[in-house]
């Protein structure tokens, strides 16, 4: 009896501890479950529809592909189309009164020849000997012969009947004499103005080394100052930089230039160029041409030729001869046959900031005829004048 006991005690243990167990394991597999589906919901969607859009409902209004902006999405890099760089078109300094601020300029490279001729004529005694020496300070002024002899004849005569002494009154009368050399009454008017259909067409032309290209933009600029609208043609196709750097004049002022392929047709070019400004209804057209070496007849000819093309269009109103002022009597012959090839109208010259030869003003207009109307006074953008005789001669004398 006692040992059926134990056995019925022991059995019910086993039982307890048996179910026990089994409770146990369901508990653990229930937590695990609920570990599972928490690390579900909390992570990131991998595919589009599932999670939050898929909890829309199916009425839900669509977005159109014309309401959807690139900048909803958190995150989402927009691309802007590339900014293209554009030149800053520059401000040209005023046309008008450029000689008088640049008087300083032109003074300092003129003084050799008023003080010389001032200390000469303020001399005590003015002998034969003192007039040879005015005469050597006017030609080593490139004046040219005949203006220097005309000018020191003049000289002579008011000194000796007026009997002057004064040095002040002295120097008013070298004014008055050299103002009459460099002849103030021509004409030193730019004709670039448009006339009804036809503008004004502007050809420059002179040998290489001269500051051709060079002077062509700058006029640009200077036309610019004047409110003009201008077209710039660039018939140098023989020199390929000659384009670029008249491309570049024409970009910092906002002025269309019209080019062709390197060594093309220089004609063609300037046609086109004339043609670009009669379409535009432009002010003025100035036409770049290649440096004519005057030894070149063949090349000569060909300038000839550009002038001719163009006037199928319209009438050449100006055309530029650029002499460099340092060549002094050797830009005469350049001169000279320029001259005989086309009708020069006007001369531009350069560097007349670095000579003590502004005598050259004097010989070339008595060579040619022909006014000089600019000149060049340094390397800025902005140093192309209009020539001024009072503002010229003013500077000379006063230093």
């Amino acid at each position: 009896m006692g040992d059926n006991r134990v056995v019925e005690i022991l059995i019910g243990a086993v039982a307890v501890l048996l179910i026990l167990v089994v409770v146990g394991l369901v508990a653990v597999r229930g937590r695990r479950g609920t570990d599972r589906q928490a690390s579900q919901d909390t992570s990131p969607d991998l595919l589009p529809g599932v999670n939050d859009d898929a909890s829309e409902p199916r009425d839900t209004p669509r977005r159109d592909v014309e309401d959807v902006h690139l900048g909803d999405s958190v995150g989402t890099t927009v691309l802007e189309p590339p900014i293209e760089v554009l030149p800053e078109i520059e401000v040209p300094e005023p046309a008008a009164g450029r000689l008088a601020r640049l008087r300083a300029r032109l003074a300092r490279s003129n003084t050799a020849i008023g003080r010389g001729l001032l200390s000469l004529l303020s001399r005590d005694k003015l002998d034969d000997e003192t007039w040879e020496e005015i005469e050597d300070t006017l030609l080593l002024a490139d004046l040219g012969v005949p203006g220097t002899t005309e000018l020191v004849e003049r000289l002579r005569t008011r000194v000796k009947v007026e009997g002057v002494s004064d040095p002040e009154r002295m120097r008013q009368i070298l004014r008055e004499e050299l103002l009459t050399s460099v002849n103030p009454d021509m004409d030193r008017d730019l004709d670039v103005l448009r006339n009804g259909r036809d503008p004004g067409v502007v050809l420059v032309v002179g040998v290489n080394g001269t500051g051709k290209t060079t002077t062509t933009g700058k006029l640009a600029r200077l036309l610019v100052a004047e409110d003009k609208d201008v077209v710039l043609g660039a018939a140098d196709t023989f020199r390929a930089a000659a384009s670029e750097q008249l491309q570049t004049w024409g970009d910092r002022v906002g002025v269309p230039v019209v080019r062709g392929p390197e060594g093309s047709d220089p004609a063609s070019v300037a046609f086109d160029s004339v043609a670009a400004g009669i379409e535009g209804e432009c002010d003025t057209v100035v036409v770049d041409t290649a440096g004519r070496l005057h030894t070149k007849v063949g090349l000569m000819d060909e300038l000839g030729k550009v002038k001719r093309v163009i006037e199928k269009q319209a009438p050449v109103t100006e055309v530029l001869l650029v002499l460099d002022a340092t060549t002094g009597q050797n830009g005469m012959t350049q001169a000279r046959v320029f001259a005989e090839v086309v009708d020069i109208t006007g001369i531009v010259l350069t560097k007349l900031d670095g000579t003590a030869k502004g005598g050259i003003v004097v010989s070339v207009q008595r060579e040619l005829g022909v006014p000089v109307k600019l000149v060049g006074l340094g390397e800025g953008p902005d140093d192309l004048a209009v020539f001024e005789p009072e503002t010229f001669v003013d500077a000379i004398i006063d230093g």
